[in-house]
C-alpha cells in the first residue's frame, strides 16, 4: 500500500497544507460542514425474571410479547441466550462489570459487590469516561437494601419506586409464602406501578437528552419479578394459559449436589402443591399472573420504543435487551430461579446495532451475557478492557461466524453449568454431575451423567469450567 503524504497527493507547499488540514479533520472526526461526527447512543434494557416461555422465544406460547418481537425485528435475537448466574445480584454484577462470580467472588444476592470490585468500572462508567450522559431508572443493580446501587455509574438516576402493595394478600392463603410471593390483579391503575414510572423517566430522557452529548440510557423493568401483580387488562386472553409440563419422579435421578443446592427453595414448590390441593386452581392462577406480568413488562418496553422511534436518535441508537435470569413455574418441581437447569438460565437477549446487525436476524448459538460488556465497548468505539467474556460483534455481523465458546452459568461457589448446542452439563461443588441431551430431552427429565458411555461428552465440557474460583465475598447488611 502506498504511504499517504505530500507525494501521494501529488504536490508540495500549498498542496501539503491542504493535505494535512484534511488529515486533521479526519482524525478529529469533523465533517466538511464543521460538525462533530456523532457517537452512537445506547439504550440498555434489563428485564427481571423473564424466562423463555414467551412468544419471542416460543411462538406457540400464549404469552404474547409483540414489542420484544418488534425489537428483535430490528437487529439480532440470540435464541440461545443465557444468564451468567440465576440470581439477581451475581447476574447483574457480572453483566455490568464483565467479570464472572468465579472471578469477583460475588456469588450471592447479598454479596457486597463494591467491596469485591472497588476499582472495576461498570459499563456505564466506561461510557461516562467516553463523554456520554449516562442516565437510568428502575432495577439495574440489585435493589434489595442500601449498598447495591452504584451512584457513581450514573449522572442521573431515578431509583426503583417501592412496590405498590394491596391492603391484604390477594391469593387468599395468609399462611402461604409472603406478601412478596403474592399474585393477582393489582393495582387498579397501571400508572401506580414501578415499571410505568420507570418507563416515564426513560421516555422523558429520550425526549430531552443532554445537549451536545451522546446518551447512554439504562431502563430497568422490574416485572415479571414477584409479587406477580399486573393491572386487570394484562390478564385478558390468559384465562386458560395452562401449566408447564412435569414429570412426577423428576428428582429421582438428581445427584447429591443438586439435592443440597435446591433444599433452600424446595418449600416454594411444596407449598404451592399443598395450596392447590386446598384451593383448587391456585397454581394455575399463579402461573397466569406470571404470564400477565410478562405481558405488562412487554407493554412498558413498547412505550419506551415508541419514544425512541419518535426521536431523531432512533437510527443511531444501539439497543441491548436482556433478562438477568429465567424462572421456573413448576418445571422440574421447582418454583423460583436459583437453579442451574435450562428454565432458570435461558433468557431473552437482543442486540440492535445500526450498521452492524441486519434486521430480523437470529443467532442460534449458545451465548451467555458475559459478552455484553466487551461487545458494547467495541460497538461504542471505546478502548477494550480485560473481561471474562468476549465481544460478539463477529456474530452480529454474521450469525454463522465460528464460535467455540459455550455458555457458562454459575450458582454459588463451585456450582456451574456449561450449555453447548446439544448438551447441558452441570457440575456441583461436591463433584456430582448432571447431563442432559437437549435433542431428545428438552425438559431435562433424564440425567445421563452416570452412564459410562457419556463420559466423553462430560470430558469435552469440563475444560470450560473455571480453573480458579474466588472466595465468597461477605454480604451487605440489609
Amino acid at each position: 500500500m502506498r504511504k499517504l503524504g505530500c507525494r501521494a497527493v501529488g504536490g508540495t507547499g500549498a498542496g501539503c497544507a491542504v493535505f494535512f488540514a484534511v488529515l486533521v479533520l479526519v482524525m478529529t472526526g469533523v465533517t466538511g460542514a464543521g460538525e462533530s461526527r456523532q457517537k452512537p447512543d445506547v439504550l440498555f434494557i434489563a428485564i427481571d425474571d423473564m424466562n423463555d416461555w414467551i412468544s419471542l422465544l416460543d411462538p406457540e406460547s400464549p404469552i404474547r410479547t409483540p414489542n420484544l418481537e418488534r425489537l428483535a425485528g430490528r437487529g439480532m435475537l440470540f435464541t440461545r441466550g443465557y444468564c451468567i448466574s440465576p440470581a439477581c445480584n451475581p447476574s447483574r454484577v457480572a453483566t455490568l462489570t464483565g467479570l464472572r462470580p468465579s472471578t469477583s467472588g460475588v456469588y450471592a444476592n447479598n454479596s457486597d459487590w463494591r467491596r469485591a470490585l472497588p476499582e472495576r468500572r461498570t459499563i456505564m462508567q466506561q461510557f461516562q469516561g467516553a463523554g456520554y450522559s449516562v442516565r437510568g431508572a428502575g432495577k439495574i443493580f440489585h435493589h434489595k437494601g442500601k449498598g447495591f446501587h452504584d451512584e457513581a455509574s450514573f449522572d442521573d438516576f431515578q431509583m426503583m419506586a417501592p412496590q405498590n402493595m394491596p391492603p391484604r394478600k390477594l391469593n387468599q392463603a395468609p399462611e402461604y409464602g409472603s406478601r412478596n410471593t403474592d399474585w393477582g390483579v393489582w393495582p387498579p391503575n397501571e400508572r401506580e406501578t414501578i415499571d410505568f414510572r420507570t418507563a416515564d423517566y426513560c421516555i422523558k430522557a429520550l425526549q430531552d437528552p443532554v445537549k451536545d452529548k451522546p446518551l447512554f440510557l439504562a431502563c430497568g423493568i422490574f416485572k415479571p419479578h414477584s409479587p406477580f401483580f399486573a393491572p386487570k387488562e394484562y390478564f385478558e386472553g390468559l384465562d386458560e394459559v395452562g401449566l408447564p409440563v412435569r414429570r412426577s419422579d423428576d428428582w429421582g435421578d438428581l445427584p447429591g449436589g443438586a439435592q443440597s443446592l435446591m433444599r433452600r427453595t424446595k418449600w416454594f414448590w411444596g407449598g404451592m402443591a399443598n395450596l392447590d390441593r386446598r384451593l383448587p386452581g391456585s397454581y394455575e392462577r399463579f402461573v397466569q399472573a406470571y404470564a400477565a406480568c410478562c405481558v405488562f413488562a412487554d407493554a412498558q418496553l413498547g412505550r419506551v420504543l415508541d419514544a425512541l422511534d419518535a426521536s431523531s436518535r432512533r437510527d443511531r441508537t444501539i439497543v441491548v435487551l436482556w433478562s438477568d435470569h429465567g424462572f421456573h413455574l413448576g418445571e422440574k418441581d421447582h418454583i423460583e430461579k436459583f437453579a442451574l437447569w435450562e428454565k432458570s438460565n435461558r433468557v431473552p437477549f437482543i442486540v440492535v446495532a445500526p450498521g452492524v446487525t441486519g434486521e430480523g436476524v437470529r443467532c442460534d448459538l449458545p451465548v451467555d451475557l458475559s459478552v455484553i460488556y466487551p461487545t458494547l465497548l467495541e460497538l461504542g468505539g471505546l478502548s477494550p478492557e480485560k473481561c471474562d467474556g468476549v465481544s460478539v460483534v463477529p456474530l452480529l455481523r454474521d450469525p454463522n461466524h465460528e464460535w467455540k465458546r459455550p455458555a457458562l452459568m454459575t450458582y454459588g461457589r463451585g456450582n456451574h453449568a456449561v450449555r453447548s448446542k446439544r448438551w447441558r452439563y452441570i457440575r456441583y461443588a461436591d463433584g456430582s454431575e448432571e447431563l442432559y441431551d437437549h435433542t431428545v430431552d428438552p425438559n431435562e427429565w433424564e440425567n445421563v451423567a452416570g452412564r459410562p458411555d457419556y463420559e466423553v461428552i462430560k470430558a469435552a465440557h469440563r475444560p470450560f469450567l473455571p480453573v480458579k474460583e474466588a472466595q465468597l465475598v461477605p454480604g451487605l447488611r440489609r
